[in-house]
């Protein structure tokens, strides 16, 4: 099948045609001609939209699945055509299903469900059995099927010498350790970051003390150990400059933000809306800019959505008795274009995929498609309702994003959303 892509802005630091408006000739998920322009003629399908922009693919590398176990809260099959849908061509799903990933069988299931879609599907093992912090799992094993990390989503590892173990561990292999940055002792009950709005909300906080600390440790051991380190989705100034100096020391580290810290802070809590509560909290707006510093100036990595479908009956209660967690997929680009600017944008959305272990591709004749397709200008406010993933729980709802994602071709599959 030939693919015309018509008048594309293209966005690609790597190739020469870089911020060049162009016409991409794609066959059988090949790039076989770049031109100002090419005869449709020569398309079995022709791509022609508004302001449409093109970029390698983006990465989420924080994205939960309800299936198996949680099929209410979103289906395998569902997640990834959202995925699709939002400019996402490869998405790292984490292990925190019913039974938990943990195991070769585990990972081949979801890898089985996951095949057919425009996406790929990078499955994260859970890092412990169960994801009960107390034994390792079949890191090794899984490793073997595809899996690049190990993970318990939202579990911190307090046993500190199984992180030096797994760090060890996995080093044969390559196998990148992730380990969620929260010292559970300053946390106790905590629902929101502690600071001023706590303190007006009466609501127990979270310290942002909470997460430098257990970052300060975890960072002790990869310096002991070697190995590579992932820290996901940091909240607060004090973690930026702590990784930015262990960056600079040498050590194999990388980190995440989730995208609603670099547009959110902690004063939209005033109403007591539950779809504002996630882990970690929204934090202040100086954390706030330096978290987008960090982006700027390379010490964070990469934007996730740190998508985390819950059922109604999970935000409907009370703030203190409501589950931490927002969906994010459909709104990932929008936000962090919003928060960033298109350019910065399409670097947070790609700067991870090496570490994840997915090949770095760029936007030239003779390589194999993998491209997001994007209209940056375009503004939308997100009404939860008609989002396409099953549950609505969007810490978005309401507000206004910059930038909406017209599919993705990846190889021979292809995802393009309604007109």
């Amino acid at each position: 099948m030939q693919v015309l892509i018509k008048s594309a802005t293209i966005l690609d630091r790597a190739s020469d045609h870089h911020n060049k408006k162009h016409d991409i000739l794609i066959f059988n998920g090949i790039i076989q001609k770049i031109a100002s322009a090419i005869d449709q003629k020569e398309a079995d399908l022709v791509i022609d939209r508004p302001n449409l922009h093109v970029s390698m693919g983006w990465f989420d590398s924080s994205v939960s699945f309800g299936e198996p176990g949680y099929e209410h809260r979103e289906t395998l099959a569902n997640g990834m055509k959202v995925s699709a849908q939002s400019g996402l061509c490869h998405v790292a799903i984490n292990p925190n299903s019913s039974p938990i990933t943990d195991n070769k069988s585990a990972v081949s299931y979801i890898a089985q469900r996951t095949a057919d879609a425009a996406a790929n599907a990078v499955i994260i093992g859970a890092l412990t059995q169960g994801s009960k912090g107390i034994d390792q799992a079949e890191m090794f094993d899984m490793s073997s099927v595809g899996c690049p990390s190990f993970y318990d989503y939202k579990r911190p590892t307090d046993d500190v010498n199984l992180l030096k173990l797994s760090l060890q561990y996995t080093q044969p292999f390559g196998g990148l350790v992730q380990s969620f940055p929260l010292e559970r002792g300053l946390a106790t009950k905590g629902v929101v970051h502690e600071g001023v709005a706590s303190t007006q909300l009466g609501l127990k906080g979270i310290s942002s003390t909470a997460e430098t600390l257990r970052i300060q440790r975890d960072l002790g051991i990869l310096e002991y150990t070697g190995g590579k380190l992932h820290i996901p989705t940091i909240s607060s100034a004090g973690s930026v400059k702590l990784i930015k100096a262990a960056k600079k020391s040498g050590l194999q580290v990388s980190c995440s933000v989730a995208a609603h810290h670099l547009l959110l802070t902690d004063e939209v809590l005033e109403g007591f809306d539950t779809q504002y509560k996630v882990l970690p909290p929204l934090r202040t707006g100086e954390d706030r800019k330096a978290l987008i510093k960090g982006l700027q100036d390379g010490t964070i990595d990469g934007v996730t959505s740190d998508h985390n479908p819950l059922d109604i009956e999970s935000k409907k209660k009370e703030f203190d008795h409501a589950d931490f967690g927002t969906i994010g997929l459909e709104c990932l680009f929008g936000a962090t274009n919003k928060a960033l600017g298109t350019e910065a944008a399409v670097e947070a959305l790609t700067g991870l995929r090496e570490k994840f272990g997915i090949n770095t591709t760029s936007i030239v004749e003779g390589q194999t498609a993998d491209l997001s397709l994007f209209n940056p200008e375009q503004t939308w406010t997100v009404d939860a309702k008609v989002l396409p993933s099953f549950s609505k729980n969007c810490i978005y709802h309401g507000h206004t994003l910059k930038g909406k994602p017209y599919g993705v071709i990846l190889g021979k599959k292809l995802h393009l959303n309604d007109e």
